[in-house]
């Protein structure tokens, strides 16, 4: 017989688990000390169960294998709701384990008691409260699975504090071997018959894409077939956005080059799409054939109804579309291609303004141009998401980390942390903007402690900016959304992180090429001049892009 929570620790060696993020309590007491005792797992001590969340959620998201995070009962369990709500609508792989009050005999009366495993149920795939040692293998076995388990998401299981002591002659339960089907051959054959009868096919990728690694496949098909292909938020990187026939990414809701792009297209070939991401596009009755190529069925939305679907490996349907299609040589791609030369060349000139404070188009340029090809920014929540989702050209797979599924704010430090503990070898920044980073700028502290090698860049215009940019566009007065920032720099150092200030653009560059070469967590301050966003975003790009 062993304990319980010894069981639990062997379950989750058994899944291959590497790390624990999170911060214990004392309902959690067993769990840590059978935790100690592991050879395998690490336990990265956070500063705040959201940057515990954030980290796993991002393991989850780098290697398809579930990362784990721990939290005690109460106000511990409600500081990952966030998080979770984050890994769930991003496909995220990850497990939340709280503790709980013993539920056989309490001594404490209700004290920090909530229902957390019904308040997990709106925003998990699976939570589930352990109220016996001898069903933990099975119970963990399927969290894992379903975690896992297109489309991934975050699971939750609460180990009260009696049920870890219990002993029990259970033991761990092996992981199972999957392979996703592939799909119908009449379906591939529907969707390459729409394609062929089509006169300008246009695919867009994805975060299902991008989930399952299906570049090789895709770029075989567009390289044999000459289809234009564009990237929502979550696809960025599938694809090496230099190819030729990419034409841009779906940043803003509409009105943009890319979508007057896809405007143009009379079938479109949707890979990957989740309707959690703002659409790329918007069906209407009598508009494109749309061909829905994912893991799972479409869910219908007033905005996206598709005519065709093949259901199965991504990857798999892409080489089998491939191996039948005959390239039609009617198939026209001239204008399309033209409302991406037409982005390239209204962004250029706005990339080369060097203006002080910087010019958002300027900082995208500098930080693409300091960056590797395999190098990883991992974007909070503001509007310089919308100019780096637009003009940050992403080389690789999972190299531009943003959010556009809960779009949160706070998660851009733990996700650059976690990236730069997966990949130490590749160099690593966080763009966040100051309010973004004030959320969990705690963890400077656990970047510092753990040794990582990564920049942080701040944007700093002591406001909200996202919202005045659309308090801006709706014609409300400029009021209620900004704030003071401490000394950013100071900030750094007091964490034993080097702090940087820039001073001009040509500053921001050497700063970059700096900080990407000197080990240790570095901190850049930038203060940034967004007064052109509604002009830029809202006015001129809809303008231009509609005149051609």
């Amino acid at each position: 017989m062993k304990k319980a929570s010894d069981l639990f620790i062997e379950c989750l060696e058994e899944e291959g688990v590497e790390y624990i993020f999170g911060v214990p309590g004392e309902e959690n007491l067993d769990f840590l000390d059978s935790l100690s005792r592991s050879k395998q797992i690490k336990l990265i001590l956070t500063r705040h169960e959201q940057g515990a969340g954030f980290m796993a959620a991002t393991y989850g998201r780098h290697t398809g294998k579930t990362g784990v995070c721990l939290a005690t009962l109460g106000p511990g369990a409600t500081n990952f709701v966030t998080a979770a709500a984050y890994a769930q609508l991003g496909g995220m792989p990850m497990m939340m384990i709280t503790g709980q009050k013993p539920i056989k005999k309490s001594k404490q009366g209700r004290f920090q008691i909530l229902d957390v495993v019904a308040m997990m149920g709106p925003i998990t795939k699976y939570t589930h409260q352990m109220a016996a040692s001898d069903n933990l293998p099975s119970r963990i076995r399927e969290a894992f699975r379903l975690a896992e388990e297109e489309k991934p998401g975050a699971v939750h299981i609460e180990l009260p504090e009696d049920i870890a002591d219990e002993h029990t002659d259970a033991v761990p339960i092996k992981r199972s071997h999957v392979r996703r089907p592939t799909a119908d051959v009449k379906s591939i054959r529907e969707a390459v018959k729409a394609l062929e009868n089509a006169k300008s096919p246009i695919l867009v990728i994805g975060a299902g894409a991008n989930r399952t690694m299906t570049s090789r496949m895709l770029l075989q098909f567009i390289e044999k077939t000459g289809i234009p292909f564009l990237t929502t938020q979550l696809g960025k990187g599938v694809i090496d956005e230099r190819h030729p026939k990419f034409l841009g990414c779906a940043a803003l809701s509409a009105g943009d080059f890319v979508h007057r792009a896809v405007e143009d297209s009379d079938c479109i070939v949707n890979l990957g799409h989740d309707v959690i991401e703002k659409p790329p596009f918007f069906m209407h009755k009598d508009g494109p054939t749309v061909i829905h190529v994912s893991s799972k069925t479409a869910e219908v939305d007033p905005v996206y109804f598709p005519h065709v679907e093949v259901i199965g490996d991504i990857a798999n349907a892409v080489w089998q579309m491939k191996e039948d299609i005959v390239p039609s040589g009617s198939w026209k791609f001239d204008k399309m291609l033209s409302y991406r030369q037409g982005e390239v060349d209204h962004t250029a000139p706005l990339a080369k303004d060097a203006r002080f404070p910087i010019f958002p188009p300027h900082l995208v340029q500098s930080i693409r141009d300091a960056m590797p090809d395999d190098g990883i920014i991992c974007l909070d929540n503001g509007v310089y998401k919308i100019w780096f989702a637009r003009g940050y050209t992403a080389y690789r797979p999972n190299t531009v980390l943003l959010d556009n599924a809960l779009a949160t704010m706070g998660a851009g430090l733990p996700s650059a942390m976690m990236s730069a503990m997966v990949y130490p070898d590749r160099k690593v920044m966080a763009v966040c903007g100051d309010g973004g980073f004030m959320m969990n700028s705690q963890e400077m502290e656990t970047a510092v402690r753990l040794g990582l090698n990564m920049t942080v860049l701040i944007l700093n215009d002591n406001s909200y900016g996202m919202i005045r940019w659309k308090q801006a566009n709706m014609g409300f007065k400029d009021w209620g959304l900004t704030y003071g920032n401490p000394d950013f720099v100071k900030y750094a150092e007091a964490y034993g992180a080097h702090g940087h200030r820039v001073e001009s653009a040509a500053h921001l560059q050497e700063l970059l090429a700096h900080t990407r070469d000197t080990p240790g967590v570095h901190l850049i301050d930038c203060p940034v001049d967004y007064t052109e966003n509604d002009q830029i975003l809202n006015i001129d790009i809809k303008k231009i892009s509609k005149e051609m």
